[in-house]
């Protein structure tokens, strides 16, 4: 029988925080999370985990927490769940947060924590919970130094790509770029697959031919390809719900530094044609419909 490892904390059990809790278990560690929804402390007990009430009883049965929320409320709200356990004795206590949030919001939250003996970390994902399988994520860890290495190993369960990109905050705002490239790699991905149906061809054999390709191919067109090719948009691996409070992220972060992102903007609209049309809770890979859609309204209006 394998050695339970150190208990683990993981507040947030959506898709994400549920995927890594699932890891973490299965990696011989004692994990203990809260999440608001049942069906997602239901999915960690089936696990092997244990699902607390509280993030306040997380935090008093770990000394390393992963935070993978899905609003900076979300975020306000455990840390004050945390603030309330007693202030730490001899090693200090560490928050991984890995949350697609702002930095400021994530800021308050390691200032407030820092005073009673927290250390938190900025360590947001690039990658989806389906990508996990294949340890194809990549960890931007951000932060002081020397605890990015300690919560390295337990890192490690989910990814071997965990570069050190610097101080606290750099983290997001890698990702941010990241989440940039894929906001519009899935929208390019989705236009191509759309053009090549309407001009016949078979929309399979383009993904196909194209996604694994070393020049033309990419990450996105390989994974949401597949969605877009079988007109299958549930269950989400990201919510175009979700997507929207990157979008907003990102686009903010834009503004405040002065960048020019035309393609970017570009692809708000169709983000957001996605929720009216009833994709709110489908996979960011249904924006592929809403081109199919206007691109059938065009024809219709040329004929007109």
């Amino acid at each position: 029988m394998k050695k339970r490892k150190p208990p683990v904390g993981v507040i947030g059990l959506g898709i994400m925080g549920g995927a890594m809790a699932e890891a973490l278990a299965a990696a011989s560690y004692e994990v203990i999370g809260h999440d608001p929804v049942p069906a997602a402390a239901r999915r960690l007990e089936r696990a092997g985990g244990q699902a607390l009430e509280s993030s306040f009883a997380v935090a008093k049965g770990a000394r390393v927490l992963i935070t993978s929320l899905p609003s900076s409320g979300a975020l306000e709200a455990a840390v004050g769940e945390i603030l309330r356990t007693k202030p730490a004795h001899g090693a200090r206590r560490i928050v991984v947060e890995m949350s697609t949030l702002p930095i400021a919001d994530k800021r308050r939250a390691r200032a407030a924590l820092g005073r009673a003996g927290w250390t938190v970390l900025d360590c947001p994902i690039s990658g989806t919970a389906a990508r996990l399988k294949d340890r194809d994520w990549m960890i931007f860890a951000s932060g002081e130094r020397r605890a990015c290495a300690r919560v390295r190993p337990l890192l490690r369960v989910f990814t071997d790509q965990i570069p050190y990109v610097g101080d606290f905050g750099s983290g997001m705002r890698m990702k941010l770029v990241a989440n940039h490239l894929v906001a519009i790699l899935n929208v390019a991905s989705g236009e191509a697959i759309t053009l090549g149906r309407s001009m016949g061809l078979d929309a399979r054999q383009v993904w196909a031919l194209f996604g694994s390709n070393p020049a033309v191919g990419n990450g996105v067109l390989r994974l949401r390809g597949r969605f877009m090719v079988e007109r299958r948009y549930r269950p989400a691996t990201m919510k175009v719900e979700i997507w929207q409070k990157d979008m907003r992220i990102i686009g903010d972060m834009a503004r405040a530094v002065g960048a020019a992102t035309p393609l970017f903007d570009a692809c708000g609209p169709i983000y957001d044609a996605a929720m009216a049309r009833g994709f709110a809770s489908a996979d960011t890979a249904s924006v592929c419909e809403v081109l199919a859609r206007s691109g059938r309204r065009g024809r219709r209006s040329g004929r007109e």
